[in-house]
């Protein structure tokens, strides 16, 4: 037995076993009808059953069914930054997170077309309640992030993260990745929760917290959606949060927006992978001698990458000139593109609602803004 073995994705010794256990769930033959339209359900399930290694799963299952992801509900993905990536070096990507499924699966979609190495994932717990959904979490390499626990579970629990990363990237030489924050950003503003690097450095060891993040590699990845397919899916928290209320989710909230963020108009995605993080820690370790500075200067350093590299839409351009009665970016954008937008604000949420319409422009403004200060800064 493992101390891992309740977080940790499947071994390929296990692979086999757990696809045919999930190969007739009725969730697996809506996955294989829509990747593979016209094979018949017995060829899937014989391929499935000749399966033994995640990276098989990946490669001949995963890999069709997000180009099929692609062909229907995106006009094309891009990228840049790759590259300048070592295909045999492990590294931390952290990233903004704006969907629950899509975000990581493209990224490995994007290492695997540069022949580079796939990564282990961190998934919360609360998006995989059902035996399929576990199954087909730990088949993705994906490993799990408990959530709600009392304050010294979650310790216990971050403690027992920060082993694993540790253990994938400098023992399985293994890439991993994990959003900057808890659950994905809502609003438009990426930032690079300090929670997040605190529970990476508590294993640390010998060395100190920004010796030990330099040794991680990190690599800041900044994903951008032209269309968030949630966006209005989105409204309700926002709306609570802005009125100061507790936010309660629907029953089965978490599975309608990652159905919806899977098969929901994206129009144009672009992935951007930094670059390591070495000499801008060196830089903090010379400018500051305390650890929360150096903590937050590392937030501050990532939170840079990640909205300057930020791939800027039309739509981010209309909502900014939107919220402000304005038309300071329309060259950045057509006639007909600024009328889909407001015709898709228009059937997605109450625009009777001024603050509703303001957080719905706001999401997709807010990454201009950013961009613009920062060049201020």
């Amino acid at each position: 037995m493992s101390k891992f073995d309740h977080i940790r994705p499947y071994y390929d010794t296990e692979v086999n076993a757990a696809l045919r256990e999930i190969a007739h769930d009725p969730m697996m033959k809506a996955i294989m009808n829509f990747t593979f339209p016209g094979m018949e359900d017995q060829e899937w399930v014989d391929r499935l059953s000749r399966t033994h290694s995640i990276r098989d799963f990946q490669i001949n299952f995963i890999y069709p069914a997000l180009n099929m992801v692609l062909k229907s509900s995106s006009k094309g993905l891009t990228t840049s930054g790759f590259d300048n990536l070592d295909e045999h070096t492990a590294y931390l990507f952290i990233s903004n997170h704006r969907d629950i499924i899509l975000d990581t699966s493209l990224l490995n979609y994007n290492l695997y077309n540069h022949n580079l190495m796939m990564t282990t994932s961190a998934i919360g717990d609360n998006l995989i309640k059902k035996p399929f959904l576990m199954a087909m979490s730990r088949l993705t390499r994906n490993f799990i992030v408990q959530r709600g626990l009392p304050a010294r579970d979650l310790l216990l629990s971050s403690r027992l993260l920060s082993e694993y990363i540790n253990n994938s990237l400098f023992h399985e030489n293994r890439s991993v990745w994990m959003a900057q924050r808890e659950g994905r950003t809502k609003d438009g503003n990426d930032a690079t929760h300090k929670g997040v690097l605190k529970m990476l450095g508590m294993a640390k060891g010998d060395l100190s917290e920004m010796e030990y993040y330099k040794s991680m590699k990190i690599v800041p990845v900044s994903i951008s959606y032209e269309y968030d397919p949630t966006d209005a899916l989105k409204m309700p928290e926002l709306l609570a949060r802005s009125r100061a209320e507790k936010y309660v989710k629907e029953k089965n909230e978490d599975f309608i927006n990652v159905l919806t963020g899977l098969m929901g108009q994206k129009k144009r995605i672009h992935f951007h992978a930094g670059t390591v993080l070495h000499e801008e820690i060196d830089e903090i370790v010379s400018q500051h001698s305390s650890a929360n500075k150096q903590i937050q200067a590392l937030c501050d350093t990532i939170d840079a990458s990640i909205v300057s590299n930020y791939k800027l839409w039309p739509t981010n351009y209309i909502a900014h000139d939107l919220m402000n009665e304005g038309n300071q970016f329309a060259e950045f954008y057509s006639k007909e593109e600024k009328e889909e937008f407001v015709d898709r604000m228009n059937k997605g949420i109450n625009i009777d609602d001024p603050q509703i319409v303001n957080n719905f422009l706001a999401m997709y403004a807010n990454p201009v803004i950013n961009q613009m200060s920062a060049v201020v800064q």
